[in-house]
């Protein structure tokens, strides 16, 4: 396979990613506010293995083939930024979104859910990153 699949591939990942956590952010999390007591915990399981099914593969590519563009193109270049960016994603996504996640699977906690909103502007703000980054590299083509 080719740089250029590889890297296409990436940017597609990192797009999805970069949508998905944009309606994260500002629909779907804030959403858990409104839902009762009574329907959250069934809901917020819903949620996380869904979204699991959807997300995981897709940070998967992503971290595999940043990794094999920084390898390739060397550990200095525009990849390799994007590469450090999406491991400072995983970073926030198991040590700040997953433990709270774990938490809200007991109940609803406003105090949670806040912290899981507030935590996760890292998230979008570096995937928003690496989306211009990618941005910019495919203006390079």
């Amino acid at each position: 396979m080719s740089l250029e699949t590889i890297f296409l591939i990436n940017t597609f990942c990192t797009f999805f990613m970069t949508g998905l956590i944009w309606y994260v952010q500002l629909v779907h999390y804030p959403s858990f506010r409104f839902l009762n007591e009574e329907n959250f915990q069934k809901f917020h399981k819903h949620h996380s293995v869904r979204t699991g099914i959807i997300v995981m593969p897709f940070m998967s590519i992503e971290l595999a083939t940043s990794g094999v563009l920084a390898w390739m193109e060397g550990w200095t270049t525009l990849n390799a930024f994007g590469f450090y960016l999406v491991i400072l994603i995983w970073l926030s996504t198991f040590f700040l979104s997953v433990p709270r996640h774990n938490a809200l699977k007991h109940g609803k906690v406003d105090s949670l859910i806040d912290g899981l909103v507030n935590t996760n502007w890292f998230r979008t703000v570096l995937w928003s990153l690496k989306s211009g980054v990618s941005f910019w590299v495919l203006l390079e083509f």
